[in-house]
């Protein structure tokens, strides 16, 4: 029994002991969490100082997606034996150069998206066919009136480049401001602004002059990267004439520049819209006023990559 004692003793000093070590341990731990916290927030505020300053900044990232899959003797299809790929690559990049008294931001974007279903016995399906087909080239010149206003000129270049290169392309070309409100943020509001429309043959596509709005948003929260771009014309001829696009891309860091991406892009454009309905007969003699002006979208999940 006095041996039991004993030991219950020593058992219940060990705890006491290791109990208070931890509880040592934990506040010899705050105070270098504090200081951790500290030098965190000194990094972040001289990065912000550093991103501020005159210069160019120049970066880029985009998403990879793609999926293959084989079916041999599978008799549940009505192919039994086939094969399906199907690939997607967008890219976003920027040059600008930040100065005190203007600036001259850059940026390229491509969405291209392949797909393939190669069914045995089906002759003409064994190559990939483009389904997602963006380019988008833009250049903003802005002499600064103050930190957040300047008089901007912006020349903006849109099209395809797998099918129908230029068929249709548009190019604006416009002067006006420019907002900036943050380093993150730039609004351009173009009042004077010419819509070129190149096509080829007979087409509904029309050239007019309008009005350009384009906001740019660019940021990163830790490991997530977002741009999102809007950019939109309207006609002071007819709203038919009048087109939008909106992208979105996302991309979360998981390793050396390497992680999970995702882009959403959405649009509507009048004349693309009839010019299908013409070409596809999907409405017998399509007009600009019994067409259905759907909103067109494309989306791409993969792995991201960035430098």
């Amino acid at each position: 029994m006095k041996k039991l004692s004993i030991l219950f003793l020593l058992v219940l000093t060990s705890l006491s002991i290791n109990g208070q070590t931890a509880e040592e341990l934990k506040k010899e731990q705050a105070p270098k969490k504090a200081e951790i916290a500290k030098l965190q927030g000194e990094v972040k505020a001289l990065q912000s100082k550093i991103d501020a300053l005159p210069g160019w900044r120049k970066g880029a990232f985009g998403t990879i997606g793609g999926s293959f899959s084989g079916f041999n003797n599978w008799y549940s299809r009505t192919a039994p034996t086939a094969t399906a790929g199907n690939i997607g690559i967008t890219v976003n990049g920027f040059a600008n150069l930040i100065k005190e008294d203007f600036f001259w931001r850059n940026s390229a974007a491509v969405n291209l998206g392949w797909v393939k279903l190669d069914e045995e016995g089906v002759p003409g399906d064994e190559d990939f066919e483009a389904t997602t087909d963006v380019f988008t080239i833009s250049s903003l010149y802005g002499k600064r009136l103050n930190k957040k206003w300047a008089l901007s000129g912006l020349a903006e270049y849109r099209t395809t480049i797998i099918d129908n290169f230029n068929d249709p392309g548009y190019l604006d070309l416009g002067i006006g401001t420019t907002w900036t409100p943050t380093n993150n943020l730039v609004v351009v509001i173009h009042p004077g602004n010419y819509n070129f429309v190149f096509s080829s043959g007979d087409t509904v596509f029309e050239s007019s002059l309008g009005a350009k709005v384009v906001a740019d948003y660019t940021q990163k929260y830790g490991k997530l990267s977002v741009k999102s771009n809007l950019s939109m014309f309207q006609s002071y001829d007819t709203s038919d004439l009048s087109n939008w696009t909106f992208t979105n891309s996302f991309a979360y860091t998981i390793w050396k520049g390497i992680g999970v991406g995702f882009e959403l892009g959405l649009r509507q454009n009048k004349q693309e819209a009839l010019n299908n309905a013409l070409d596809n007969a999907v409405v017998p003699t399509a007009t600009f006023d019994n067409i259905d002006n759907k909103l067109q979208s494309y989306y791409l999940l993969g792995l991201s990559y960035a430098f």
